[in-house]
């Protein structure tokens, strides 16, 4: 899912759900090393889903600790997936599947070296989210557009 060859990419990492449903119990958690202090980050949240997803959008709560314990205050993140109005599937798709990069956290500066570890969480109205197959993770070095 979106692995394509970036020199700015630092980790990327997706998991799956298994029998392609988000439960809430399940909270992905990706962990990645920062080494660089002095340079800017764009984080991304990779989703992949099916047509059979019964929403437009997605609901998740981040909480990201690192070498001196929580960075910020957890956040909600609203990801449209789909266009509300047309009901077409942002992203790119094979078929009934669809993946969506999504900017989650840009211009993120890490303040320690050490490792990082970014937990995911489900954040809609119902337990089960089926037609959700993965979550995952990019972070990139940040690039000023020119």
């Amino acid at each position: 899912m979106l692995t394509a060859c970036d020199p700015n990419r630092v980790f990327e990492e997706n998991t799956d759900f298994p029998n392609y449903s988000w439960d809430v119990q399940q909270k992905p958690a990706f962990t990645f090393a920062i080494e660089d202090t002095t340079a800017r980050y764009d984080v991304y949240f990779n989703v992949r889903h099916a047509s059979a997803y019964g929403f437009y959008n997605l609901y998740v709560k981040h909480t990201l600790t690192g070498p001196g314990g929580q960075v910020g205050k957890p956040r909600l993140h609203q990801m449209l997936l789909l266009d509300p109005k047309t009901g077409e599937p942002k992203g790119s798709g094979t078929g009934d599947i669809y993946d969506i990069q999504l900017l989650a956290l840009p211009n993120q500066r890490f303040a320690k070296p050490g490792n990082y570890t970014l937990t995911l969480e489900q954040y809609m109205r119902q337990a089960q989210l089926p037609g959700l197959m993965a979550m995952g993770v990019r972070v990139a070095k940040h690039e000023e557009k020119k």
